[in-house]
């Protein structure tokens, strides 16, 4: 994530862009913390700075932006505090180490493995804080499989973007997770108006966003209905025997897209 950092008028701490912020506000009050790729540790220290996290660990893959890490957490004095690791995803933990993790700032497909691939580096976390920027419908397939339950989901717009925000509790009960997955991805939410909803394009629009979609929602698929209607006209330019087959399937996905946004409620305005 390449967030500038800023200093509060008082210069007592940092301030964060709109989207940490954001993220921040989700993180438990008191929560062992671990932030994922965390570039330039401004989560973990803004969250100790306001006495928000007991304990954070701070990873990343890239030595540039451990040291970096290293000099903001030195600067603020929380070295006792914030742990700064450089490691491969959720390597830099330790079974039970912390509760709740976050990562964002890069693609849903690479979220989710670095999630399978955590292993009992996971054990104890109750709670995952993930903002994805493409690939969603991956992460939020991950989580289903791993019995944690969305609880929270938002767009949030910031320069010109528009970001997705998700919040995901464990489920220790194996039974309980699967009832709460399944009422949470009812295909057939929108009814009457609309029979039923795809599992596929319920897992990638998110099923709290369809229960309260905003203005940044509807924008969002707008946008994805260009970017998918290009791709039919270059399917139409292309000789391959495939291409046709393929630029049906992408047809009927926007068919069934713009369906689904013509049932939705009225676009509520954003407070983003």
């Amino acid at each position: 994530m390449k967030d500038e950092k800023t200093m509060n008028d008082n210069g007592a701490g940092l301030k964060l862009s709109r989207r940490l912020s954001a993220l921040a506000e989700w993180v438990p009050q008191g929560a062992r913390f671990a932030d994922i790729g965390t570039d330039h540790a401004l989560l973990p220290v803004y969250l100790a700075q306001q006495n928000r996290i007991s304990y954070a660990v701070a990873g990343d893959v890239h030595e540039g932006p451990v040291d970096a890490a290293k000099k903001q957490v030195a600067e603020a004095g929380l070295a006792d505090i914030v742990s700064v690791r450089m490691g491969d995803g959720l390597a830099v933990l330790s079974p039970g180490e912390v509760d709740t993790v976050t990562i964002a700032g890069m693609g849903g497909s690479l979220m989710a493995r670095i999630l399978d691939q955590a292993g009992n580096r996971l054990d104890g976390v109750t709670t995952l804080v993930l903002s994805p920027h493409v690939a969603e419908d991956a992460v939020r397939r991950w989580l289903v499989s791993h019995h944690y339950v969305l609880d929270r989901e938002m767009l949030l717009e910031e320069d010109g973007v528009i970001y997705t925000l998700m919040r995901a509790v464990l489920v220790h009960d194996q039974s309980e997770a699967r009832s709460s997955n399944e009422s949470l991805y009812d295909q057939n939410l929108l009814a009457p108006a609309l029979e039923r909803i795809s599992s596929v394009l319920m897992h990638e629009m998110g099923p709290l966003l369809l229960r309260n979609p905003s203005e940044a929602f509807h924008r969002k698929w707008e946008q994805e209905i260009l970017k998918r209607e290009r791709v039919i006209l270059q399917l139409s330019h292309a000789t391959a025997p495939e291409a046709a087959e393929k630029a049906r399937e992408w047809e009927e996905d926007v068919r069934e897209i713009r369906e689904v946004l013509s049932c939705l409620p009225a676009a509520k305005p954003s407070s983003n």
